[in-house]
């Protein structure tokens, strides 16, 4: 199956220029190219896509090209944007550059001999020189100002969505874009760019200039993927505290293993062929098993592995996964003290929290501290009654005595205490 039979396949093909096919099919390598935005520090789900679709790529024998729109960042892209961009400093956006190529490492080969290997190139550095005289003459001159407004993307500025209207930085936005693609037709063979659906535009601006500028016989193509979205319509990678990042200090590996973990039946048929490489015939397999018991959750529990090794590691994994059975499944002590303080925090972020002084708690009976201290329980009556029938426990073990003393090995990383009522009322004690 060759790349777009692949993205056909996958559901992350949404429209592609006449000839795009055919491309493929003389059996030659094709170099192609996905622009980033790189006006912040980390990539999130919402570009995964994207990525995917240059690591598919790869994968077929083709050169994947990810250019990071250091020039462009500075500026703001209009397409599905109400509001103009915030602009960034060259040394912001230096250092958003580094740290995105680190993430895209792990999707894509940037590092072998191989000839299709990837590349991350930045139109900063194409375009840094590049005065605005010679953008007009050889950039402005080539595309008409009537089909720059033809263009979906400025007619909905234009139209009322955005109440300052358009400026003219950004409605030059896809002349600079456009020539990205020119540039790296000339300079690295890329006979092909891909994107969102929401990118159509500004990816046929850029075949444009390039037919206009060298002749009808530079062929380019387009070629788009459609913007995910979860079942109810809204907009893929959302959750109530925003983004879903790659970035672990902005998402830990253990919320982004429950992102995954928590998408519906039917957002998991489809996100298992787009963001992960399973084969076919794997993926087909584990769709009809999951069909046959949904409640065992196949499908959402392997695309919640694939991807959280993908983009961070398989001990990270784990412990997301170890993590997880904290909550709703057996653990222990041990499987307390093997999550990292972050992880822990993430686990118990939905508990009651309650924050005490150590000279309230170390050497303090437990029975003070959890029924006078806290109000983890009403009354110390409650507790004692509670504490013989073995339904309280500390860091996942049965509290013997409901006058036990409490020491410094019973700190979770020296300041935490998990106090369990029963088998799913829990509470954080940060001990101060």
């Amino acid at each position: 199956m060759n790349f777009v039979e692949e993205l056909k396949w996958r559901g992350m093909l949404h429209q592609m220029m006449p000839g795009t096919q055919e491309l493929f099919d003389k059996g030659e390598m094709v170099t192609a190219y996905v622009g980033i935005d790189p006006t912040a520090d980390s990539l999130h789900i919402g570009h995964l896509c994207g990525v995917m679709m240059l690591r598919h790529l790869q994968q077929a024998g083709h050169r994947p090209l990810a250019l990071v729109g250091g020039a462009t960042g500075m500026i703001g892209d209009p397409s599905g944007k109400s509001q103009e961009r915030n602009l960034l400093t060259e040394e912001t956006l230096r250092h958003n550059v580094a740290c995105i190529k680190k993430q895209l490492s792990h999707f894509l080969d940037f590092e072998s001999d191989a000839p299709n290997a990837a590349e991350l190139v930045n139109n900063f550095d194409w375009m840094k020189d590049f005065t605005f005289l010679d953008f007009a003459r050889e950039v402005g001159k080539r595309i008409t100002v009537n089909y720059m407004m033809a263009k979906d993307s400025v007619k909905r500025r234009l139209n009322g969505e955005a109440q300052d209207g358009m400026s003219f930085t950004e409605f030059t936005y896809q002349l600079l874009q456009g020539y990205d693609f020119l540039h790296l037709y000339k300079e690295k063979g890329c006979r092909l760019q891909m994107g969102g659906s929401d990118q159509w535009g500004n990816i046929t601006t850029g075949t444009e200039l390039i037919r206009r500028t060298l002749g009808a016989e530079a062929e380019a193509f387009a070629l788009t993927c459609p913007l995910i979205t979860k079942a109810d319509g809204k907009k893929f990678g959302k959750t109530e505290q925003g983004n879903v990042w790659l970035d672990r200090e902005r998402t830990s590996p253990y919320q982004f293993y429950q992102f995954w973990l928590n998408v519906g039946d039917e957002e998991a048929e489809r996100y298992i062929k787009i963001f992960t490489s399973l084969p076919h015939a794997e993926i087909e397999q584990l769709i009809a098993e999951h069909r046959a018991d949904p409640a065992r959750r196949i499908l959402q529990k392997r695309l919640g592995e694939e991807v959280t090794c993908l983009v961070h590691t398989r001990a990270d994994y784990e412990m997301a996964l170890e993590a997880t059975n904290i909550l709703f499944g057996k653990a222990t002590k041990e499987s307390l003290l093997r999550l990292d303080e972050q992880t822990l925090l993430d686990v118990f972020a939905g508990v009651p929290h309650y924050e005490v002084d150590r000279s309230q708690v170390v050497g303090a009976k437990a029975v003070d501290v959890l029924a006078e201290a806290t109000p983890c329980f009403a009354s110390k009556g409650e507790m004692r009654k509670l504490t013989q029938g073995g339904g309280v426990s500390l860091n996942k073990e049965k509290l013997q005595q409901f006058d036990q003393l409490i020491t410094d090995a019973d700190l979770l990383d020296g300041k935490y205490i998990i106090a369990q009522q029963g088998k799913k009322k829990y509470f954080l004690l940060i001990v101060k």
